[in-house]
């Protein structure tokens, strides 16, 4: 009897561990990122790639708005220049980040400290709480929010 309580204990740790390996609950979502320009790989992300990267957590931020009410917000997602570096950026002097609906801004490198591809606005998945500004987000703190680019589909690398 003692075996068979030992083999169901070790068959529920296997499926809890299977189940953190799943992305974390993250929802199924069919979006793409493309890393273009000056780069030696260009490449296409899935939702799912970044979501299979190392999560960077940016707490307390300010999130500058023109209009209303500055806000202290928290972003969870990749850092944006482990990216740069898997496409092989190199120095660079700017991305211009491009929006699905053709919104395209160009930011300096300079201000692109602490950078993120945002999946998770205070600790919730963008794709779930806020469609129309998701799944994914370009969040640069150094930066006004009217610059963080939301519903990401392009960074364009600038030499």
């Amino acid at each position: 009897m003692k075996n068979k309580k030992w083999i169901y204990q070790l068959l529920g740790l296997t499926f809890l561990i299977g189940l953190a390996g799943c992305g974390g609950g993250a929802p199924k979502v069919d979006w793409k990122l493309e890393i273009s320009g000056d780069v030696a790989n260009s490449m296409i992300l899935s939702y799912q790639d970044l979501v299979g990267m190392d999560q960077l957590d940016l707490t307390e931020i300010m999130m500058e708005k023109s209009t209303g009410e500055d806000e202290i917000t928290s972003w969870s997602g990749v850092d944006l220049f482990a990216v740069m570096d898997q496409a092989g950026a190199g120095e660079f002097v700017s991305i211009t980040a491009y929006a699905v609906d053709g919104y395209a801004i160009e930011i300096s490198a300079g201000e692109l400290d602490n950078a993120i591809i945002a999946l998770k606005d205070n600790g919730e998945w963008i794709a779930e709480v806020t469609p129309d500004k998701g799944p994914i987000r370009l969040v640069t703190p150094e930066t006004p929010g009217n610059r963080w680019v939301f519903q990401l589909v392009e960074i364009q690398v600038n030499q």
